[in-house]
């Protein structure tokens, strides 16, 4: 379906450990969740919370084992504060993704979002006032003219219980901001949770998109996650992600849309799951193997 060499094929560690929820895969070891990646058939890798910080390490460790970092993900807080603090944050996570290799730098807003609190997940998912649209804006458009100078782009993570989330504020974010300086990370599994069609969004924003993420979705238990008004990570504890190949989405055609565009950059495996439930080297075995058999890489 994909030429040759035109897309290269990751995994996040997520499924392995959880940022944000470190207890989910405490056990588990930077040296395992590399190698295990790599036993699975994955060639990259964007960066987790284990991962050595020193640049030379982290590098030896990924070329024994045949991997790159694609990204990694980048908290901005461009509505909520001065945007010289998320500069600064940003310029040292631009050089370090730099120096390991990586084009595109995926940035997340992080003002007001409520992905980390112990609030129902839809109901108390936060709406940007035209002024912050307007600070978020202009500080993306700033973060990707920093992004140019190092030769890198930056792709926007739309995410559940954030400013934006769904497709109206998506396509409100593209139309506000400088297609030259902000390109889109396109994920699955967010936009479907959210109630969106992410085909419909795929090929709405296809120029737009240098980063996608795989990710699937138990339609069961996101149900629950929404009657019961439950928090997003407890909903992630309860399974509502999956690997590609293990949920309700219909990936087909996502890859498809992909290949006709002769779509270039990675695409990664990004499924957020409690590791004593979902063992992660399994998890990552299907989900290579799905996208062999689907996608045909």
């Amino acid at each position: 379906m994909f030429k040759d060499q035109t897309v290269k094929l990751g995994i996040c560690p997520i499924g392995w450990t959880n940022d944000d929820m470190p207890e989910l895969g405490s056990w588990n070891t930077f040296e395992q969740c590399v190698s295990e990646m790599a036993l699975a058939g994955f060639e990259g890798t964007e960066v987790g919370n284990k991962y050595p910080k020193d640049r030379q390490e982290l590098k030896k460790a990924l070329e024994l084992r045949q991997m790159q970092i694609a990204s990694a993900w980048f908290s901005s807080f461009l509505t909520t504060l001065p945007f010289k603090e998320t500069e600064e944050a940003f310029i040292k996570h631009r050089d370090f993704l730099y120096e390991m290799g990586a084009k595109v730098i995926v940035v997340s807003e992080q003002g007001r979002s409520i992905q980390k609190e112990d609030v129902p997940l839809f109901e108390a998912k936060p709406h940007f006032t035209e002024e912050e649209w307007e600070l978020l804006a202009e500080g993306l458009n700033l973060l990707g003219e920093l992004a140019h100078e190092k030769g890198m782009e930056i792709v926007f993570h739309h995410h559940m219980g954030t400013g934006v989330q769904t497709k109206e504020e998506i396509d409100k974010l593209m139309n506000i901001t400088d297609e030259d300086k902000v390109s889109l990370l396109f994920d699955t599994g967010h936009l479907y949770l959210s109630g969106e069609d992410p085909l419909e969004v795929l090929k709405l924003h296809l120029p737009r998109i240098k980063h996608v993420h795989l990710k699937d979705v138990r339609g069961d238990v996101a149900a629950q996650v929404r009657q019961q008004k439950t928090a997003f990570l407890d909903g992630v504890k309860e399974g509502m992600f999956t690997v590609p190949g293990n949920g309700d989405i219909e990936f087909g055609p996502i890859f498809e849309t992909l290949a006709n565009f002769d779509y270039r950059g990675w695409v990664l495996v990004e499924a957020e799951q409690d590791p004593a439930k979902a063992n992660p080297l399994e998890q990552a075995i299907i989900a290579r193997n799905y996208i062999r058999e689907t996608a045909k890489i």
